[in-house]
């Protein structure tokens, strides 16, 4: 096997893998720093092993019978022992088995064990991602608004944790679940959000793997109105996936989308989830979001004029969760029922807030509702700030065909 080819592999690992690996170990050592560096030393032993003696049959368990070793050389080194050491192999032998019974998918109950109450509420989401699911520090950091080096230094601190206090990375009963229901649940949007904002970022179907867990979480927990009202949510967005895009590639605002194209089992999978889960009684974040994705839906595949709806459901989502997400989004549903310049109202109220500098979405608002109030000037700068921070080539071409309408009439 030649060096690039193990390079490729091992990169193909990476990308599936990395963030299963990396929870399996730690949940084993309590210490994630240790396990991502075993890792790392696994992946450099793979580019030397693998050309000469052709690749394993299963790399990934190649990887972590490798990994475990480094950590086992590690714990030898820090003289810790071998008492210590001979526990922690008796510890790496039981492979995945643990939980097996009580949780289908082991990622999933690694993000219940990363939801522990003795880390801060604050980082359980963000080292979940990272650590379960293999999103890095700035993919992290762009879903919270933060800055990639604020973001590794927390995650930092909360590894550090885990490793000095010996929190315990053993799965929950399901009784226990429900309390680190809400964690998981945003974990895993976050990672579906991270995946449709990015799906050719690296060939990793993020989306897929977030509706999947969000399934389980629903099968698991069938009282819990929220874990339905994600996967609902979830469904009503991915329902849209295929009138994305152009056959040429050109991104395609749901404006501007043939409902044809929809996934209609996918709708109405949905439609049922919502409803059952509006049977609980028990009203929250997510069943909200889902209802103002069915509502968009319904607008505009019928035609249906339900903008006043959709601001009383914005109005109710911004008192759960007042993010500046939310307000944007709640902006631009005024702005249809108002105008753009109470849109832009709503939008100068949270212009402050310094996470926005770095939010395409906000400055894609803004140019958008700039350039309706006929300020072609002010839009144009605020499109300019907003095709710079697209990391989405068709999004930037999007934009930047709104932002040379402009002036065509000039």
């Amino acid at each position: 096997m030649s060096a690039e080819a193990s390079r490729l592999l091992a990169e193909g690992v990476a990308r599936a893998s990395y963030g299963k690996l990396v929870a399996i170990l730690s949940a084993r050592s309590r210490d994630v720093a240790a396990a991502e560096d075993a890792l790392a030393e696994a992946f450099a032993a793979a580019l030397v092993d693998w050309p000469q003696k052709g690749p394993p049959d299963n790399p990934e368990a190649w990887l972590m019978t490798t990994a475990r070793r480094k950590m086992t050389d590690q714990a030898r080194r820090r003289r810790t022992g071998d008492a210590f050491a001979e526990a922690f192999r008796i510890l790496a032998d039981e492979i995945d088995e643990t939980g097996r019974a009580a949780i289908p998918d082991q990622r999933l109950a690694l993000l219940f064990t990363a939801a522990h109450p003795a880390l801060d509420p604050d980082i359980r989401t963000p080292l979940m991602l990272q650590v379960v699911l293999g999103l890095d520090a700035k993919q992290i950091a762009s879903a919270f608004l933060a800055s990639p080096a604020a973001m590794a230094k927390r995650l930092v601190r909360a590894k550090a944790k885990i490793r000095e206090a010996g929190i315990p990375f053993a799965i929950p009963d399901r009784e226990a679940m429900p309390e680190r229901l809400d964690a998981v649940l945003a974990a895993i949007y976050a990672a579906y959000s991270e995946g449709w904002g990015n799906m050719e970022a690296d060939g990793r179907d993020l989306t897929g793997e977030a509706i999947f867990l969000a399934r389980i979480v629903a099968e698991l927990l069938p009282d819990e109105a929220e874990a339905i009202g994600l996967l609902a949510l979830l469904l009503h967005t991915d329902a849209r996936r295929p009138a994305r895009r152009s056959n040429s590639g050109d991104y395609v605002p749901l404006s501007e989308q043939s409902p044809a194209l929809w996934d209609a089992a996918r709708i109405s999978e949905a439609e049922t989830l919502l409803r059952r889960a509006a049977s609980l009684r028990r009203i929250g974040r997510y069943q909200i979001e889902a209802a103002l994705q069915s509502a968009h839906a319904v607008r505009h595949r019928d035609g249906v004029d339900n903008w006043s709806d959709l601001l009383r459901l914005y109005d109710a989502l911004v008192a759960l969760v007042p993010s500046p997400v939310i307000v944007i989004n709640r902006a631009l549903a005024l702005a249809e029922i108002e105008g753009p310049l109470a849109g832009l109202a709503a939008l100068d109220g949270i212009a402050a807030e310094p996470r926005l500098a770095e939010y395409q979405p906000y400055w894609a608002a803004r140019a958008d509702l700039l350039a309706r109030a006929d300020d072609a000037d002010s839009a144009a700068e605020a499109f300019d700030r907003a095709i710079g921070l697209a990391s989405d080539p068709a999004v930037r071409r999007f934009l930047l065909k709104r932002r040379t309408a402009l002036f065509k009439n000039r």
